[in-house]
């Protein structure tokens, strides 16, 4: 099975390339975190790397692991339980011409039934008095799916990605900067999860329903639209806002706004908060009950196609305990990150946990609610 990403989406900050042409900071990160929520136990750790040579070049490696115990409950559901460890590495190299910069990358996962690896191309351009900067990127992605039953691995497919970006960012007062981004994903390939059953009425059945693998159409194309802004304050504080739209010719409708502030306190210290709220609508062949086996040519009971909504809430502190440096780093500092997430379902119902025996009927079940605590922490030494 595919192991859930969230515990890492720090390190893909991190590892990013810089947007404007300015090289970034010699660092050395070590990076640690948890999720825990919704039948899911996640733990992640990471050593990152990155060096310049000759202020024009630079490179970066990363060496990620997450380890997952349990399931999602619409994999529970179906009483299997998935254990695996996924590794990631990285490299990533940008160079400097002028106010161009170039970023190439490269990432190899592997699990014992995911193996994916990941291409990307990168450009930025400053003009304009380094007031705008233009973005443009590509990602090609090849992955392979299997399927685990105890010792035994069957293949079951391919997928292959192709991600576009464009992006511009803006200098707009001494104090706001605004930011539009654009990204087109196309997916193609055996893109189900294949641990996944949907569920159709089976008066048969002592349950009221049975059910059957998940099929899925074999393309997927996505748009995203994000719009951000930043505002300096005084004291060095800042406050952000962000839009993103996302549609998909799955039928989903997803909407996320997200406000944040940081406020640092002299040169040790940096609080940050935020609030995300999230929603979206159902895929179009999704369904938490079928009215009958092969109601339709496609098929899908992954909550995540589900129509839902959650609400993020999370905080931040970064302390420099090598505010002014040490031999030869530049500074040193740690970083504490906790975020609480509600996750909840519209048309997604807790079959695991009740049924006929409690007096619910199929379909009747409630609806499926679950909340989730993600912790991240690094230490950065910049030299």
């Amino acid at each position: 099975m595919r192991c859930v990403r969230l515990c890492g989406l720090l390190i893909l900050a991190l590892t990013g390339a810089a947007h404007s042409a300015v090289l970034p900071d010699d660092r050395a990160d070590v990076f640690y975190s948890t999720y825990k929520g919704g039948g899911m136990d996640i733990t992640g750790k990471s050593i990152l790397v990155r060096k310049k040579f000759a202020e024009s070049f630079s490179v970066q490696a990363n060496y990620f692991i997450d380890t997952v115990s349990g399931a999602s409950i619409d994999v529970l559901s179906n009483a299997s339980v998935i254990k695996d460890e996924r590794k990631q590495k990285s490299v990533s190299l940008d160079y400097i011409r002028g106010k161009t910069s170039y970023n190439v990358s490269y990432a190899n996962s592997k699990e014992t039934d995911y193996i994916s690896d990941t291409m990307h191309l990168a450009l930025s351009q400053d003009m304009f008095g380094d007031l705008t900067t233009v973005t443009l990127g590509y990602t090609r992605g090849w992955d392979k799916v299997s399927q685990r039953s105890g010792t035994a691995i069957t293949p079951k497919g391919q997928a292959d990605r192709r991600s576009y970006d464009a992006g511009l960012s803006q200098v707009i007062t001494k104090n706001l900067l605004g930011s539009l981004t654009v990204e087109v994903i196309t997916d193609e390939g055996f893109l189900n999860n294949p641990y996944r059953f949907t569920r159709y009425v089976d008066p048969t059945d002592g349950r009221g329903w049975n059910q059957q693998p998940e099929v899925y159409p074999g393309t997927r194309t996505s748009t995203a639209v994000t719009a951000r802004a930043r505002y300096y304050l005084k004291y060095r504080a800042a406050a952000s806002v962000s839009y993103r739209y996302f549609t998909d010719t799955w039928g989903i409708r997803g909407n996320t706004f997200e406000l944040g502030y940081t406020h640092p306190i002299s040169n040790r210290w940096i609080f940050e908060g935020r609030v995300r709220l999230y929603k979206q609508g159902p895929a179009n062949f999704y369904s938490d009950l079928f009215p009958r086996r092969d109601a339709q040519n496609f098929i899908g009971r992954d909550k995540d196609l589900a129509g839902s909504k959650n609400t993020t809430i999370g905080a931040k502190v970064t302390y420099a305990f090598l505010p002014e440096g040490w031999k030869f780093f530049k500074r040193g500092t740690v970083t504490l990150d906790l975020s609480r997430i509600q996750f909840k379902y519209d048309d997604f119902r807790n079959i695991k946990d009740y049924g006929i025996a409690d007096g619910f009927a199929p379909g009747a079940e409630p609806l499926y609610k679950f909340n989730a605590n993600v912790l991240q922490i690094y230490a950065s030494m910049f030299f």
